[in-house]
């Protein structure tokens, strides 16, 4: 009996006191805040001076579309024989298979980082225009319904992007 009295009171938790509880979670609150008011800010200011960087140095060249694709047997051959060839012949083709080869320093590889996120990210087209936010296309969805004979989202999808690309649709970015 002694040592279930024993076992029970080693079973209890013990609780930090009421008095460093509260502070403690006020100052991580705090702390979160703080964090999240001085990185929102500085991320938008990233992405805007990614934007001016592309509208001076590329779209003035005429370069204004990014492409983003990976050689999986899911995708490839459409987008080789159905979505490159329509687009210009100055976009930026970037194959994510490759991307160990990719410089860390390039501008196209930061404005896919930056505008491609970390979700539905292969493959995509991002469209800029001069004084416009960047445009981007994400065809991972629609893609695999398209393999699945969904082809609504997907022609959907193109219809969007070809109309952005030839002036017709001037609506604000994604």
């Amino acid at each position: 009996m002694a040592s279930s009295a024993h076992t029970e009171k080693t079973h209890v938790r013990r609780r930090w006191p009421i008095i460093i509880r509260v502070p403690l979670v006020a100052v991580i609150v705090l702390g979160l805040l703080v964090a999240i008011l001085l990185f929102l800010p500085s991320y938008l200011l990233y992405g805007l001076i990614l934007q001016l960087v592309i509208w001076v140095g590329w779209c003035t060249r005429g370069i204004n579309v990014l492409l983003v694709y990976s050689e999986s047997p899911n995708w490839q051959a459409y987008i080789d024989t159905n979505l490159i060839p329509k687009l210009p012949p100055s976009t930026v083709v970037m194959n994510w298979s490759n991307r160990r080869q990719w410089s860390f320093f390039s501008i196209w590889v930061r404005a896919f980082r930056y505008f491609g996120g970390a979700r539905e990210f292969n493959p995509l087209v991002v469209v800029f225009k001069p004084f416009r936010w960047a445009r981007t296309y994400r065809f991972f969805k629609p893609l695999t319904q398209y393999k699945h004979g969904k082809t609504t989202d997907m022609e959907e999808l193109e219809r969007e992007l070809f109309r952005q690309l030839s002036g017709i649709d001037n609506t604000a970015a994604d």
